[in-house]
C-alpha cells in the first residue's frame, strides 16, 4: 500500500472519527468510489488505535479519573467521581458490544456496507441531529450524567453500527435530546468512544493476530501515527467551535453527501 494512500486513510479516520459525520462510512466509501483495494483489517486496527490515543490525550483528566476508579469499581464501590465515571462508561458500552456481536454472527454487518445504506444513514441521521440540537435544552452538564442516561445513550450508540450513522454523531444526538449542553454532549460522546474503540480494536486485533507481516506492521504504524495527529486536531477544533457554533455545518455536510450518494446508488 502506497504512503499516499495510507496517509489519506489515516487522515479520513482521524478527522471523521470524532466529528459527527461517520468515519466508518467514509472508510467504506473510499475504496468503493475510487476502485482502490480495501485497506484490510490491519489498517483498520491501526487507525482505531491512533484515534484512541488522541481522545485519551485530549480528555486525559477524565481518563485518569476513570482508570483510577476501576479498582474501587471492581470492589463494588461507586463512591468516587472516577469510579462513577468508569461505571457509567461500562454501562453505556454494553449495548454496542451486544449489537456488534449480533451483527457479526448473523453476517448483517457485511450486508450493510453499501453506498445506498450509507447515503440514507448519512442523510437521515444528519436531519435527526439537527432536530435534536434544535429542540434539546441545555440544562445538563457532564456531572449530571446518570445511570438512566448512560443506558439511553448506550442504546443510541448501538445504532452507530449501521455504516454512515456516525458513533459520535448519534451519541451527541441522544445527549442533546436528553438536554445536555453542546460541549457536554460532545464530551460525553467522546468519553464513550474510549471503551467502544477499545472493544472493537481488541476484536479486530484478535482476528488479525499472527497474520500481519513486517510490511503490514510498518503500514499500520504509519497509519496510526497520522490518524492520531488528525484526530487530535479535529477534537481541538470541534470542541472550540462548539462554544459559539451549532452542529449545523456538520448537518449540511451530511445532507449534501447523503444526497450525492443516493444519487449514485440509484442512478
Amino acid at each position: 500500500m502506497s504512503f499516499t494512500y495510507l496517509l489519506i486513510l489515516a487522515l479520513i479516520q482521524g478527522i471523521t472519527e470524532f466529528l459527527p459525520i461517520s468515519s466508518s462510512g467514509h472508510l467504506i466509501l473510499l475504496p468503493n468510489l475510487t476502485g482502490a483495494e480495501d485497506q484490510g483489517q490491519v489498517i483498520d486496527v491501526a487507525v482505531h488505535v491512533g484515534t484512541l490515543f488522541a481522545v485519551m490525550l485530549y480528555f486525559r483528566t477524565d481518563m485518569r479519573d476513570a482508570f483510577g476508579g476501576i479498582p474501587r469499581l471492581l470492589r463494588g464501590k461507586i463512591d468516587t467521581p472516577g469510579a462513577r465515571l468508569a461505571f457509567l462508561l461500562g454501562v453505556a458500552t454494553v449495548p454496542v458490544i451486544l449489537a456488534g456481536l449480533f451483527l457479526k454472527v448473523t453476517g448483517l454487518n457485511d450486508m450493510l456496507r453499501s453506498i445506498e445504506v450509507i447515503g440514507w444513514t448519512m442523510l437521515g441521521f444528519g436531519l435527526v441531529l439537527y432536530w435534536a440540537d434544535k429542540i434539546g435544552a441545555e440544562d445538563k452538564v457532564t456531572q449530571d450524567w446518570s445511570l438512566r442516561d448512560a443506558v439511553i445513550l448506550g442504546l443510541w450508540q448501538a445504532i452507530a453500527l449501521i455504516p454512515g450513522t456516525s458513533r459520535s454523531g448519534i451519541t451527541i444526538t441522544g445527549a442533546r435530546q436528553l438536554g445536555y449542553a453542546r460541549q457536554d454532549a460532545a464530551r460525553i460522546a467522546m468519553l464513550m468512544s474510549v471503551p467502544t474503540i477499545m472493544a472493537s480494536g481488541t476484536l479486530l486485533g484478535l482476528e488479525v493476530a499472527g497474520t500481519a507481516d513486517a510490511q503490514a506492521a510498518r503500514d499500520g504504524a504509519i497509519a496510526a501515527l497520522f490518524a492520531f495527529i488528525a484526530a487530535l486536531g479535529a477534537l481541538v477544533v470541534m470542541m472550540r467551535l462548539l462554544r459559539s457554533v451549532s452542529f449545523a455545518p456538520y448537518v449540511i455536510y451530511r445532507v449534501i453527501l447523503g444526497a450525492l450518494l443516493l444519487g449514485i446508488a440509484y442512478s
